[in-house]
């Protein structure tokens, strides 16, 4: 089996699977409640997926919790490596070094 994508994956992978595992119901039996094709919930219980926050909640309705239980806890350190979120002081800056350089 493949890396997970992120930690951020991973973690809500975990959790997804393990929801399911408490309610001892099957993946195709989720994938149908959440309205998802049992391939792309099987790259989401795998750290593959990249849910939307639209998934997400279908997801959280589907295995009767909030939404918010997937992301809790999680922050920048748990994305992807190669992206870099931005803080408000960043993108000032960026700005700044964009209008010197222009």
């Amino acid at each position: 089996m493949a890396e997970p994508r992120s930690r951020a994956s991973a973690h809500v992978g975990q959790l997804v699977r393990a929801l399911r595992d408490q309610q001892t119901i099957s993946r195709k039996t989720l994938a149908e409640r959440a309205d998802l094709d049992v391939s792309h919930l099987a790259r989401i219980e795998n750290g593959q997926g990249n849910p939307t926050l639209y998934v997400l909640i279908q997801l959280a309705t589907a295995l009767d919790v909030r939404p918010e239980e997937f992301v809790a806890g999680l922050g920048a350190a748990d994305l992807p490596a190669d992206l870099t979120p931005y803080s408000e002081a960043d993108f000032r800056r960026e700005l700044r070094r964009r209008e010197s350089v222009g």
